[in-house]
C-alpha cells in the first residue's frame, strides 16, 4: 500500500482522513485531507536558507478550487482556472493567519503552502478543512512548525452549536465563524452573526476549541507515522550580545520615557524614536554599522517593542497618552459629495474614510461563479487603501488581499442590517476609501459605510459601528486598548475587531499573537468592546438618527410588478422586441424574474413619469380583455368591411364598417387611416375563434330619432315571414344621406391621427 492514512472521529461521528506519502511526493511536505467526498491536496516548500537582509517571515499561502472538483467547466473565454476569486484569497488569508504566528519567530527562510481542492461535494465545505490540509502538510515536513494547529467553522443552529455544518445549514444559523487553535490556545477568529451576545460568541469559541483539539491530537500522530519529528536545523539571525546589552543600556529607558509623553501625532512620535536609534547608531564604527545593519535594526525594534508594553502595562495610559479605554475624538460628516447617491466621512484620530453608497438594479448584482458557491450578491462593499493614507509613495497596483480580507470584514458587519429585497429592491454598492490610516481602517469603513447607507436613504434596521481592541500581556499583567493605534497593533498580542448595533455582535475579527490567552481576557475583551461600539454608534445617531426617509432626487426609483408566467414571453417579445421597445420609449430599465408562478417586473429609473408609463405598457400587456370596458386602440389595417385596431399590446379585434359610427360608412378609408387613435369598447370575444369584436359608435351619442340606417342597408332583403324580420329594408328610406359629404360622415367620431401635431 502506498503512503499513510491517519483517519480520526469528531465528536458527532463524522470522519476525516488524511493521507500523506502518495501525492506530490517532491514537495517538503504534502498531505490529502477527505471528509466525505470532498479533498484537499496541500503542499508545503521552504528555502533551506534565508535571503540576505531578511529579518520577517516569507510566508506565502495559495487556495485554489479546481471546478473539474465538482465537475463543472470554469466560466470565461479561456475554460481555465485563472487568478484567485476573492473567495479563495479569503480562505488563503484565513490560512495564512493560522499558521504565521507558529513559525519559530527566527525563522526567515521562504515558506510556500499551496492548498488545492481536487474533489468536492455540498455536504462538506472546504473553506473550514483548508488549514487542517495546510498543517497536515507541514505536520509531514521537517520544516520547523511550532504546531499543530487547525482550523474549524461553528454555527449556531436553532440554539445549537454545529461543527463544520453544511451549505443549507449554515444558511439557517444566526452565528457563522471560523476558529483556528493549537491544543493549547486560540489562535484566529472569522465570523459574522445575527446580533449575538457576547456571551454566545465565547461559547461558541469553547465549542470550536473542543473540536481543533482532537485534529491537533491526529496531526502528532500523523508526525510520529510520517517520522517527522525531527526538524531541519537552521540559523536565520546573527547576534552580537555585547552590542545588544549595549543598545539596551542606552536605549531602553529614553524610549520608555518617550512612550510616557503622551505624542499624539504619529509623525512626531516616529521621527523622536528614530532620534533615540540615530544616537546610538553614532558611537558605532561604520564599517560595524553596515556589515550588521539588520541585526541592529532587530535590537532596536525589539528594545523600542518591550520599552512600550511595559509602560502601558505600569503606567496604564497609552502611546498617544490616552487611558486603556478610552477612543479617539471622533468627528463625522454625511451628504459631503451631492452627486452620489450617500456619501459619509468618518473620521477617529488618525483614521478616516470617505465612504459612497450606490444604488442600482438587480442588473448590477454580482455574479458568483465558483467551483463550489454559485449566486448572486444585492450587497457588495470594496475597500480601498492607497499609499498615501499612510504618507507613502506606493504605486497604484491591483487590489491587495489586505483590501479584499478589511472590505470582507466591513461587508460582513453591514449584511446584517440591509433590509430584505422584497423592501429594498436596489442592489447596494458601498465603496470605502482609506484617506488616513493610523489604526483601524476596516472599523472607520463599518462605520463610515453605515453612515452613507442612512444617507442614501437605505433603510437599515439598526446602525451598526466597529473598534478594534488590543491586548499587552507579560508576566501575569496585562491591558486590554480601546481603539488600537497602528503602534499598538504592530507591537501588542492581540488585534481583535468587534463589530455590531446596541443589542449585539453583527462581525469580528481576533488574530493573537501571544500564548495562553485567557476567557477571562477574551470577555473583559468583548465587554469594552460593547462599550465602545455604543460610544461610537452615539456619534453615528447625533449625525443621522435614522436613514432618510426618502432617496435623493437623483437617485433611479425602482417599481416591482407582478404578472403571471404565462404573460413573461408576451412582455419580452420576440428576441426582446417588446421589452426592449418599451424601456426605449420610457427612458426605463426593466428586469424581468421569474419566481414561482409569477414573474416580477422591476422598472428602474431616475424619471418617474417614465416608470408610470413603462408600468402601464406593460400592465395592457397582461391585462385580459373583458367584454364591456373601454380601451384607446390604434389602427393597424384597413378593410373593406371595417378596421383592425390594436386596443391592447398585441391584441387586435375588427372594428367593423358598421360599428364606427351611426351614420352610414361608404368607405373605411374615407374616416379611418392607419394609424389613427380611436376609443373602442368591447363588446363580444366569438366562443370559437376567440375573435375580438369591437365597437366605437356606443361610446358615441345616438342621434335622437336617428334610424339605424347603417345596420339595415348592410343587412340583405328578408321576406316578411322571416324570424327576426320586422321590417323592410327601404332602399330610398335615408338617400338624404347619401348626399352628406365625407366630411359630414366624420361627425360623432373620437379619431386621432398622427399627423394633428
Amino acid at each position: 500500500m502506498i503512503g499513510i492514512k491517519k483517519v480520526f472521529s469528531l465528536a458527532d461521528g463524522r470522519q476525516i482522513e488524511i493521507e500523506t506519502g502518495k501525492l506530490a511526493k517532491q514537495a517538503d511536505g504534502s498531505a490529502v485531507v477527505r471528509m466525505g467526498d470532498t479533498m484537499l491536496l496541500a503542499t508545503v516548500c521552504a528555502k533551506k536558507e534565508a535571503g540576505a537582509d531578511v529579518d520577517f517571515m516569507p510566508l506565502s499561502v495559495d487556495y485554489q478550487e479546481k471546478y473539474a472538483a465538482t465537475g463543472k467547466f470554469p466560466g470565461g473565454f479561456f475554460k481555465r482556472e485563472a487568478r484567485p476569486s476573492e473567495y479563495e484569497i479569503l480562505i488563503a488569508r484565513l490560512v495564512d493567519r493560522a499558521l504565521r504566528p507558529l513559525f519559530p519567530s527566527n525563522y526567515h527562510a521562504e515558506v510556500q503552502v499551496q492548498i488545492t481542492l481536487i474533489s468536492g461535494d455540498h455536504q462538506n465545505p472546504p473553506d473550514a478543512l483548508a488549514a487542517l490540509a495546510a498543517a497536515s502538510a507541514l505536520a509531514c515536513s521537517d520544516i520547523p512548525f511550532e504546531g499543530p494547529v487547525s482550523e474549524c467553522r461553528v454555527a449556531r443552529i436553532n440554539g445549537e452549536f454545529v461543527i463544520n455544518p453544511n451549505y443549507s445549514q449554515q444558511e439557517e444559523a444566526d452565528l457563522d465563524l471560523i476558529v483556528a487553535a493549537t491544543k493549547d490556545n486560540i489562535m484566529m477568529v472569522e465570523g459574522e452573526m445575527k446580533e449575538v451576545s457576547e456571551e454566545v460568541m465565547l461559547n461558541a469559541l469553547k465549542a470550536a476549541h473542543e473540536s481543533i483539539k482532537i485534529h491537533c491530537q491526529a496531526l502528532e500522530e500523523l508526525t510520529v507515522m510520517a517520522g517527522k519529528t525531527e526538524k531541519r536545523e537552521y540559523c536565520h539571525e546573527e547576534d552580537d550580545e555585547e552590542v545588544k546589552q549595549k543598545m539596551i543600556d542606552a536605549c531602553y529607558q529614553q524610549c520608555y520615557d518617550l512612550a510616557k509623553q503622551g505624542i499624539k501625532s504619529k509623525q512626531e512620535r516616529s521621527e523622536k524614536f528614530d532620534a533615540v536609534y540615530e544616537s546610538f547608531l553614532e558611537t558605532l564604527d561604520e564599517e560595524y554599522k553596515e556589515e550588521h545593519k539588520v541585526m541592529l535594526n532587530r535590537y532596536f525594534h525589539d528594545i523600542h517593542k518591550e520599552a512600550m508594553r511595559d509602560m502601558v502595562l505600569n503606567e496604564r495610559v497609552r502611546l498617544d497618552g490616552r487611558q486603556l479605554e478610552e477612543i479617539r475624538p471622533i468627528w463625522t460628516e454625511i451628504d459631503y459629495l451631492p452627486s452620489a447617491h450617500g456619501s459619509a466621512i468618518f473620521t477617529r484620530g488618525e483614521t478616516q474614510s470617505l465612504s459612497t453608497c450606490t444604488l442600482g438594479t438587480k442588473l448590477d448584482e454580482q455574479t458568483i461563479d465558483g467551483a463550489m458557491i454559485e449566486g448572486s450578491n444585492r450587497f457588495i462593499l470594496h475597500y480601498n487603501f492607497p499609499g498615501f493614507a499612510t504618507g507613502e509613495v506606493k504605486g497604484n497596483k491591483s487590489t491587495s488581499r489586505r483590501e479584499i480580507g478589511h472590505g470582507n470584514l466591513a461587508m460582513r458587519a453591514l449584511k446584517q442590517v440591509i433590509p430584505p429585497e422584497d423592501e429594498c429592491p436596489y442592489t447596494i454598492r458601498v465603496v470605502s476609501d482609506i484617506l488616513e490610516s493610523n489604526g483601524s481602517s476596516s472599523m472607520a469603513t463599518v462605520c463610515a459605510g453605515c453612515l452613507a447607507l442612512m444617507d442614501a436613504g437605505v433603510k437599515i434596521t439598526k446602525p451598526v459601528s466597529g473598534i478594534a481592541m488590543g491586548l499587552i500581556e507579560k508576566n501575569g499583567k496585562w491591558a486590554v486598548l480601546s481603539d488600537i493605534l497602528g503602534d499598538e497593533d504592530h507591537l501588542g498580542d492581540m488585534d481583535f475587531k468587534v463589530c455590531g448595533t446596541r443589542d449585539g455582535i453583527t462581525a469580528c475579527q481576533m488574530d493573537i499573537k501571544c500564548d495562553g490567552l485567557s476567557y477571562e481576557i477574551l470577555a473583559q475583551a468583548l465587554a469594552q468592546a460593547k462599550r465602545g461600539r455604543e460610544h461610537i454608534l452615539n456619534i453615528i445617531t447625533d449625525t443621522i438618527p435614522a436613514p432618510r426617509e426618502d432617496y435623493k432626487p437623483h437617485v433611479p426609483r425602482i417599481i416591482s410588478m407582478f404578472i403571471p408566467k404565462e404573460f413573461i414571453g408576451a412582455v419580452i417579445g420576440p428576441q426582446g422586441k417588446n421589452i426592449q421597445q418599451i424601456q426605449a420609449d420610457t427612458n426605463t430599465t426593466i428586469v424581468i424574474e421569474e419566481k414561482g408562478d409569477y414573474g416580477v417586473c422591476e422598472i428602474s429609473s431616475a424619471d418617474k413619469e417614465g416608470i408610470e408609463k413603462a408600468a402601464a405598457k406593460i400592465k395592457a400587456i397582461v391585462t385580459v380583455p373583458e367584454v364591456g370596458e373601454v380601451y384607446d386602440s390604434v389602427v393597424k389595417s384597413i378593410m373593406p368591411y371595417g378596421a383592425f385596431v390594436e386596443f391592447l399590446p398585441g391584441k387586435e379585434g375588427l372594428l367593423h364598417v358598421t360599428e364606427i359610427d351611426w351614420k352610414r360608412i361608404e368607405k373605411v378609408e374615407d374616416v379611418l387611416k392607419e394609424g389613427d387613435e380611436i376609443r373602442v369598447k368591447l363588446i363580444g370575444i366569438d366562443k370559437q375563434s376567440g375573435k375580438f369584436k369591437l365597437s366605437h359608435r356606443v361610446l358615441i351619442p345616438k342621434p335622437e330619432g336617428f334610424v339605424d340606417a347603417a345596420r339595415s342597408n348592410a343587412r340583405p332583403n328578408r321576406p316578411n315571414g322571416n324570424k327576426g324580420g320586422n321590417h323592410k329594408f327601404n332602399g330610398n328610406k335615408n338617400n338624404n344621406e347619401k348626399k352628406d359629404s365625407v366630411s359630414n360622415m366624420n361627425s360623432g367620431l373620437n379619431i386621432r391621427r398622427d399627423n394633428r401635431f
